[in-house]
């Protein structure tokens, strides 16, 4: 099998993906970067039988002509994929133009749109909340009447909570009108009055079965972070509530995808979810290393398993929770450094620097702790980032 992994140096977290794959005897595993060569770690180096180098992972034109060489020198390529959400379109082109394995861009629609992922969330079964597409000024006043006050208006193609309102009045729609640029379509849809946003993530194997299913709890919402610039932080549930696993089992159906993670939001309500966005990836930033510290398991290795054909490993331990939480540089906290890692000793597991791109959004420091009792969690939450001000 020839595997091309598309960005295999960034982001720097996702290298091990391409070292597990290339452990398997039966895996070539093909690289396409613009990073030079000699700025690969030595691992990652080792791990790709070639390297193809190109001035702009941009330009898919390029990329194309990359993938053909490779093809022309290794034979057809069978797998290709980066697991990032800004290549997703490139690497379902590829694909088609390859006629390789997995979702094609026609695939993607449903996993793009919001409001085409709500179509999907209605025929599992999932409660959503009543929506609209916004492409003129004429549909503005179609959402006023069909969604009513508050809304949130949502690019319609788009990641997280950028470009994001919440509309509350009239006033509010003409703030929107004034920032919007009436060319990008967006998704009106009923505020949900709920401070918490749960997800289902896991991994599909290439039958559609899931093999692995976990979730996280952010601590304060997507547009808490956009509009408070609050500290990033969320964890990896211990357990995950019957009904929630339910829904998105029923999603994970109706969307059809295989052989690839998968990270759906909800909005807890009661005793209920409301299903928000199907992301067609897992979590990002150091999310996949949380499910490996509160699962006690390597999911690098699970995908190449998964790849190949073979069973994911046994989970001999039981789960705990796994908190990520970022603090900023330019913030003032009541606590250290050293005091945080001397208090959590027996619970931190790592300490990362977040890469510049994202820091902004989530900040410049992330730490990743464990531990078995929700007390210690909201503990940890607290302590770490507690503010002097």
């Amino acid at each position: 099998m020839n595997y091309l992994v598309i960005s295999p140096f960034y982001p720097e977290n996702f290298h091990p993906f391409t070292v597990a794959l290339s452990k398997k005897s039966s895996i070539n595993v093909l690289g396409i970067g613009q990073e030079p060569y000699d700025q690969l770690p030595e691992e990652l180096r080792n791990a790709l039988t070639e390297y193809f180098r190109v001035e702009n992972l941009e330009n898919l034109d390029e990329v194309k002509r990359a993938a053909a060489f490779l093809i022309y020198k290794h034979g057809p390529i069978d797998r290709v994929e980066s697991h990032n959400e800004h290549w997703l379109e490139s690497d379902a082109a590829l694909r088609e133009q390859f006629n390789i394995f997995g979702a094609k861009p026609a695939n993607l629609k449903k996993t793009k749109f919001k409001s085409e992922m709500k179509k999907y969330f209605q025929k599992a079964g999932v409660p959503v909340v009543p929506g609209h597409t916004v492409k003129t000024e004429k549909d503005l006043e179609k959402a006023v009447k069909k969604v009513g006050y508050p809304m949130i208006a949502k690019p319609d193609n788009g990641v997280g909570a950028s470009g994001t309102f919440k509309l509350t009045s009239n006033e509010d729609l003409e703030t929107f009108k004034k920032a919007w640029d009436g060319h990008t379509a967006y998704f009106f849809e009923k505020f949900v009055n709920s401070n918490t946003i749960t997800t289902y993530d896991g991994l599909i194997d290439r039958h559609g079965n899931v093999v692995f299913e976990t979730g996280l709890t952010y601590v304060h919402t997507p547009l808490e972070l956009m509009l408070s610039n609050k500290d990033n932080a969320y964890y990896i549930e211990k357990a995950l509530d019957p009904k929630l696993v339910a829904y998105g089992r029923s999603i994970i159906k109706a969307f059809g995808m295989k052989e690839r993670f998968f990270h759906i939001e909800f909005f807890k309500d009661g005793d209920d979810y409301i299903a928000i966005e199907y992301n067609n990836r897992m979590a990002g930033g150091f999310t996949v290393e949380a499910y490996n510290y509160a699962h006690s398991i390597d999911l690098f290795k699970d995908y190449a398993n998964i790849v190949n054909g073979e069973e994911v490993a046994e989970r001999p331990f039981a789960p705990q929770y796994c908190l990520v939480v970022t603090r900023r540089d330019k913030t003032s906290y009541v606590h250290t450094a050293d005091e945080i890692k001397e208090r959590f000793a027996g619970h931190l597991k790592v300490v990362k620097r977040m890469p510049d791109a994202f820091s902004e959004l989530q900040g410049n420091e992330a730490y990743l702790m464990v531990t078995d009792n929700k007390e210690t969690l909201e503990d940890m939450i607290n302590f770490v980032g507690l503010t002097t001000s």
